[in-house]
């Protein structure tokens, strides 16, 4: 009997990953980018074992979603207005910055004037996920670090969620300023009745049976993906949507009792994001952008660190903790490879300009989380001194 292909794909990634997550710890190394080295090994452009597009297309876009919906989730509306005002400052003066260095490294290259604007956007953005993984739960809740840190990451979120907005209301090289207000003028509309929803039907129903896990489960899931389904019939991206339904179920008192209880599916769905990205990404394109990838890649990791360091010094913050942050963020983000997929699903930029995003994104987050691990306390540090949980 034929081994049904989506099962055999389930087994390569979660084995695989099982294998290459623990030469990772060895190495000190991000899991995320093991989880993308796996992909590239086993996509059509590695020993192509798995080899269906459209199925590696669907947990690509399937992964994604639930990536937003969680990070949504955790997006608590009032801690993000008492976060951000104490780094907004910070947060726009970097990331305009980047923005320039981006956009001239990328016109230098000769890309268009398009694609020099979105590989600038894709160099604003640092990890979210490396950030905020990579430090202990204790320095995340408890020490001004973390809030420094959250407040940054949060409210460059909330730049890249506007930048997806614009490249989803674009069909080609130019941006239809028509259609972007359209869109602009649908996105609130969307918040407001998913609001409504939310706060009226949704949470009242949560609530009267939370004590049924899996119906809280059900409920969860069905929200996420309705809204994304929702977002996508009104013009919007699905991913929008999902971020959307995060967002709104984050000011909610359970959202805590939810995010907690989602965290195997979150696990889950980031093992699969991340492999498809890494499955999807054509190693024969890395000959052509692998000099402006390393550069771009070199400039934002040397910069990064520089910038933000000078910038939270200016704000009253100490030379250690500014030190640190500097490094913490210093890479570029998943946002930057959701930003250079849909670019290219959208036709907006080319492959080419899609892969450079894509491998200067890979590129910094191999050297900056292993420079992290090395240098700071982290849960995965080798060394028991800088080991914290």
């Amino acid at each position: 009997m034929a081994q049904d292909p989506i099962v055999f794909t389930i087994f390569l990634v979660f084995s695989g990953a099982a294998l290459f997550a623990t030469l990772a710890l060895y190495a000190r190394q991000s899991l995320l980018v093991a989880y993308i080295l796996l992909g590239v090994l086993l996509g059509p452009w590695g020993f192509g074992l798995v080899s269906d597009p459209e199925l590696i297309r669907g947990i690509s876009e399937f992964g994604i979603m639930f990536l937003l919906f969680l990070l949504g989730l955790n997006l608590q509306p009032q801690e993000l207005i008492r976060l951000v005002r104490k780094t907004t400052v910070v947060t726009v003066l970097s990331s305009i910055l980047f923005a320039v260095v981006g956009y001239l490294i990328a016109y230098a290259f000769g890309y268009s004037h398009m694609e020099a604007v979105l590989i600038g956007g894709a160099s604003t953005f640092s990890s979210t996920i490396i950030g905020l993984k990579l430090l202990p739960t204790t320095i995340l809740h408890h020490q001004r670090t973390g809030e420094v840190i959250i407040s940054i990451l949060l409210l460059q979120d909330l730049f890249a969620i506007v930048l997806l907005l614009v490249v989803q209301g674009s069909t080609s090289g130019d941006v239809p300023v028509l259609e972007l207000f359209k869109l602009l003028a649908t996105l609130p509309a969307l918040v407001l009745a998913v609001w409504l929803f939310n706060r009226f039907v949704l949470l009242p129903l949560i609530q009267r049976f939370d004590r049924i896990q899996e119906y809280v489960f059900l409920m969860t899931i069905g929200w996420c993906l309705g809204v994304a389904e929702l977002a996508h019939a009104v013009g919007l991206s699905a991913e929008i949507g999902a971020f959307i339904a995060g967002v709104t179920l984050a000011s909610s008192p359970i959202s805590l009792f939810i995010a907690e209880s989602l965290k195997p599916l979150r696990d889950f769905f980031l093992v699969l994001f991340f492999v498809s990205l890494g499955a999807g990404f054509d190693l024969g394109m890395i000959e052509e952008v692998l000099l402006p990838a390393l550069l771009l890649a070199g400039v934002m990791m040397l910069l990064k660190p520089l910038v933000f360091r000078r910038l939270l010094l200016r704000t009253g913050e100490s030379e250690k903790r500014s030190h640190e942050v500097g490094y913490r963020l210093g890479q570029m983000s998943e946002f930057s490879l959701l930003l250079a997929v849909l670019a290219l699903d959208m036709a907006v930029i080319s492959s080419q300009a899609s892969y450079l995003i894509q491998l200067a994104t890979l590129l910094t987050f191999l050297v900056s989380s292993y420079l992290v691990v090395l240098r700071f306390p982290t849960p995965i540090a080798v060394s028991d001194a800088l080991r914290r949980d």
